[in-house]
């Protein structure tokens, strides 16, 4: 159809150079060439456009780590477009059980249980991962601390919704987290706690790492259109669907979190958030969120909602807790050169925006 319309095209141009033979052959060979060339490049371009096979769009979804993980992609072979989703979904399965914290038989669980009492060899791709949260944990000066599992259990958010402890129950679980009582053992891949209470808590990277992972298996696979979400908190967005510039992301409005304040369209990069409204109680007239300060054993305050843009979805979940806790000046001064922050802060009429 589309090369019919092309004939007619360039047929009608030719009638038009026709009716131009009397007023000089120099003119008409003119006009001939030039008309020739435009219809040869319409034609090669609506040629091009016909051979672009339609692309098909598949979606998956899991569970794992306590969180469900999507992926939505297009491609255009259906069968190697679901065996890639089906791969990524099982490198989700895979992760938990090696980094989930609710699982006894894990990876994780098992440092937990083991490094208090010496040295335990872990898996490179552990270390690897260990290693990066004491970085973050230094950069960050202590906001990030994978540590806190003791100060989760005592406010009621491991596996459950949070209650508000004694004060003498704050500070013994402070006496129990620490990173810097991580003790990693490049040369021999062994990790151990130089105090025995210590307990990882996986919630501030898991998330991240495992759309990375999911994001990479894809990539492996041919795939370069896709969204792969942790939770709704944790996205990448590879490519763009068909016909638009990037993935539509949006924020949620921390006071109404039915509402959008803020959208965007990312392509190859990631944005994590975290807000005080995704598991919190009140008690005594204040709200607690789950997002602790390891640095006071209190959840964190002042901060509604903070989003991060950057190129790993890694580094923007770890990094939405410090920047959450240490708020838009410490970010202004020490965030990473292509990351984009998002900031709701909870004072009295102050408005969410981008750091500047």
């Amino acid at each position: 159809m589309m090369k019919g319309v092309a004939h007619a095209l360039c047929v009608q141009r030719s009638h038009s150079c026709e009716r131009q033979e009397f007023r000089g052959k120099r003119v008409l060979r003119s006009a001939n060439t030039a008309r020739t060339s435009a219809c040869a490049t319409l034609l090669v371009a609506i040629s091009a456009f016909a051979a672009q096979p339609e692309l098909q769009r598949a979606e998956g979804s899991v569970d794992a780590m306590g969180t469900a993980y999507t992926i939505v992609a297009y491609g255009e072979d259906r069968g190697r477009l679901q065996s890639a989703i089906s791969q990524g979904l099982e490198e989700a399965r895979r992760l938990d059980e090696m980094l989930s914290n609710y699982k006894p038989s894990s990876e994780w669980s098992m440092v937990n249980r083991m490094a208090g009492s010496g040295p335990v060899h872990i898996t490179p791709e552990l270390f690897q991962l260990l290693s990066a949260c004491v970085e973050y944990s230094r950069q960050s000066e202590g906001a990030f601390d994978i540590t806190v599992g003791p100060l989760m259990r005592v406010w009621g958010f491991y596996k459950g919704s949070g209650h508000l402890p004694h004060r003498a129950e704050v500070w013994g679980a402070l006496n129990k987290i620490g990173w810097r009582n991580i003790i990693l053992d490049p040369a021999h891949l062994t990790v151990k706690f130089a105090n025995p209470s210590l307990e990882l808590d996986p919630g501030g990277i898991g998330k991240g790492y495992a759309v990375d992972r999911i994001v990479q298996i894809l990539k492996d696979n041919g795939i370069r259109q896709a969204l792969v979400s942790g939770g709704g908190s944790s996205i990448y967005a590879l490519g763009a669907p068909p016909g638009e510039k990037g993935w539509k992301l949006d924020i949620k409005n921390p006071r109404k979190t039915e509402e959008t304040i803020e959208s965007v369209y990312l392509k190859d990069l990631s944005m994590s958030t975290s807000g005080n409204y995704e598991k919190f109680f009140y008690a005594e007239g204040k709200m607690y969120s789950h997002i602790m300060d390891p640095r006071t054993g209190y959840p964190s305050q002042g901060m509604l909602s903070t989003s991060v843009i950057a190129p790993r979805t890694l580094d923007s979940e770890a990094w939405t807790k410090p920047y959450y806790i240490l708020g838009p000046q410490w970010a202004a001064k020490h965030k990473h050169n292509d990351f984009r922050v998002y900031f709701c802060e909870a004072k009295p009429g102050a408005k969410c925006d981008w750091l500047q």
